[in-house]
C-alpha cells in the first residue's frame, strides 16, 4: 500500500493534464500513486494519459465512468485507491515539486491520531500569493468549521484526507452532477478535527470553464445536494450570522427544486426562515439579471 493518492477527476480537459503531470513528475518524493477517473470525457484524454503512462516516470492508474460529475468520480477513486491517504488536485492546477514531501513528513504527526481526519494545506495563485486571507500564519489543529468561522480564515484550502475516513462520508449518489464538496468537509467535521497548515503546496488556475466560475449555474441544476448542505451548515453550531446567511442561500436555490413548501420548512429553520426568505428574495431578482 503506497502512503499517497494523488486523485484527479477530469472531463474534457486533455490539453490541460501535462501541466499537472509535470509536476507529478518533478516531484522530489514519488511515494505516490496518480488516479485519475474520466468523468465520461468526449475528447483524447484516454490517449493523453496512456502516453502519460508509457513514460513509465511515475505511478498512474486510469478509470473511465459515464459522465455523472465529479463527486461521483470522487466516490469511484475512493473505491480503488490505494493509498493511505487521499488528495484531490484538478485537472487544471499543479502542484509545486515539495508538496509530496511536506505531505508525507507532516503525515507522520497525525497517523496514529484517530481525531484528526487529515491535513489540510494552502492553494495559491502562486508559490507566495495563498488564495484567500492573510490571517493564517500558524498551524493548527481543530476542526474546520472553527477553522472558518472562530479563527475566521477564508480560501480554497488542500485538503488531504485519511483514506479510512474519508471513505465513511461519500458523497450522495443523487442523478445530479453536482455536489458542494463541503458537505463532506463539513461532516467529517462534527466528528474529526484537521491538522491545517500555512504553507504553499498547491496552485489553482480557476479558468474559463471550470466549476469555480459558473457556480451559481452548476449548484441551480443540482437543487437536491445544494439544499442538502445549506440545510446541513444552518443546523450547525456556527455564528447566528452564518445561520441567516445559510438560510438565504438555501430559499435561494428552494425554487429550483421541485420540492414543495411545507418539505422546506422541515428541512430549515422556521424562525430563522422569517428573515431568510425575504432576504432570499433580494438575490433572486439579482440572479435574473
Amino acid at each position: 500500500m503506497q502512503n499517497l493518492t494523488i486523485f484527479t477527476p477530469t472531463y474534457n480537459r486533455a490539453s490541460l493534464l501535462k501541466k499537472l503531470y509535470i509536476s507529478l513528475s518533478n516531484q522530489s518524493v514519488l511515494d505516490f500513486e496518480w488516479l485519475i477517473v474520466d468523468d465520461g470525457s468526449s475528447d483524447n484524454t484516454e490517449e493523453v494519459v496512456k502516453a502519460f503512462i508509457a513514460e513509465n516516470i511515475i505511478n498512474i492508474r486510469f478509470y473511465k465512468q459515464t459522465n455523472r460529475g465529479k463527486h461521483i468520480a470522487i466516490n469511484k477513486g475512493l473505491e480503488v485507491a490505494e493509498g493511505k491517504l487521499f488528495f484531490i488536485v484538478d485537472s487544471d492546477d499543479y502542484l509545486l515539486e515539495d508538496a509530496v514531501e511536506k505531505i508525507l513528513e507532516k503525515y507522520t504527526r497525525i497517523e496514529n491520531n484517530n481525531e484528526i481526519a487529515g491535513l489540510s494545506f494552502r492553494r495559491g495563485y502562486d508559490k507566495e500569493t495563498p488564495i484567500g486571507s492573510q490571517n493564517f500564519d500558524k498551524e493548527l489543529i481543530c476542526n474546520v468549521l472553527d477553522f472558518r468561522f472562530r479563527y475566521k480564515i477564508s480560501g480554497d484550502m488542500a485538503e488531504v484526507l485519511k483514506t479510512s475516513v474519508l471513505r465513511k462520508y461519500k458523497f450522495p449518489a443523487t442523478d445530479e452532477k453536482f455536489c458542494p464538496e463541503a458537505l463532506i468537509w463539513n461532516r467529517i467535521g462534527q466528528k474529526y478535527s484537521f491538522y491545517w497548515i500555512p504553507e504553499i503546496i498547491y496552485i489553482g488556475e480557476y479558468l474559463p470553464g471550470g466549476l469555480t466560475c459558473k457556480i451559481f449555474s452548476i449548484r441551480k441544476k443540482s437543487p437536491i445536494n445544494t439544499l442538502t448542505y445549506y440545510s446541513e451548515l444552518e443546523k450547525m453550531d456556527i455564528p447566528f450570522i452564518q445561520k441567516i446567511k445559510a438560510n438565504i442561500n438555501y430559499w435561494r436555490f428552494a425554487k429550483f427544486s421541485s420540492y414543495s413548501i411545507p418539505y422546506h420548512l422541515k428541512h430549515i429553520s422556521i424562525f430563522i426562515s422569517v428573515l431568510g426568505f425575504p432576504l432570499s428574495l433580494i438575490f433572486l431578482l439579482k440572479d435574473r439579471n
